[in-house]
């Protein structure tokens, strides 16, 4: 959750007070375990009312999901803006770069032990390890439908989606398991683009010139 230019005030206390909550929510749970913490311990500790955070995040496993949900779409939404004459590997493999270079946290690349108690949580919670599965399962298919859309050939969009999601999450993971084991942002961030380049190098021949964006 970013502060958004040119947002007004009632905006931005809203936004402040959903930060407050997602925040205080993660560190309840990653302290006391995600089923030991109740709605209303949430509300308390982030002076608000039960209401309020329902209002805010819809149901408890949104405390956790809502603010970074989006970003299962992120294959999806390389496509859907590619340039005419990028192929869908050629747009998703930019992106992911681009996103190291950013150091996103939503690769895996943030040194903030916040963003590192969310994954601490969901490895630690079975629905939310459910809840991951399921919302990275609807990103893949997102994205084979636009492809679908866009070329009539429904077989080869489901095996082109499921491979440049999966290279992805593999990626992803890599980059976690390193930083869990000891090794800094900055050394696993240091050969990442490499290892992404060689990643989606393993199928670029067999998907090089497939969904090629037209003008």
């Amino acid at each position: 959750m970013a502060f958004a230019e040119g947002m007004g005030l009632r905006e931005r206390k809203k936004l402040q007070t959903a930060i407050r909550i997602y925040r205080t929510a993660v560190a309840l749970f990653d302290e006391k375990g995600f089923d030991a913490v109740s709605v209303q311990e949430i509300a308390d500790a982030s002076e608000v009312s039960k209401m309020t955070v329902f209002n805010y995040f819809g149901t408890k496993e949104d405390l956790v999901f809502k603010p970074m949900e989006e970003h299962f779409s992120d294959p999806a939404r390389a496509v859907r803006e590619r340039p005419p004459g990028e192929s869908a590997l050629e747009a998703v493999r930019r992106q992911f770069l681009e996103m190291i270079e950013a150091r996103d946290p939503s690769v895996g690349l943030n040194a903030e032990p916040f963003a590192r108690r969310i994954r601490s949580v969901i490895l630690a919670t079975p629905v939310l390890r459910e809840r991951a599965y399921l919302t990275a399962e609807k990103g893949a298919r997102e994205l084979a439908d636009l492809l679908i859309e866009e070329t009539g050939e429904r077989t080869s969009s489901l095996i082109v989606a499921a491979t440049l999601t999966t290279v992805r999450q593999v990626l992803v993971e890599e980059h976690h398991l390193r930083i869990d084991a000891g090794e800094s942002v900055e050394e696993v961030a240091a050969d990442a683009a490499e290892r992404a380049e060689r990643a989606f190098a393993l199928v670029e021949g067999g998907l090089a010139g497939y969904a090629v964006g037209q003008a």
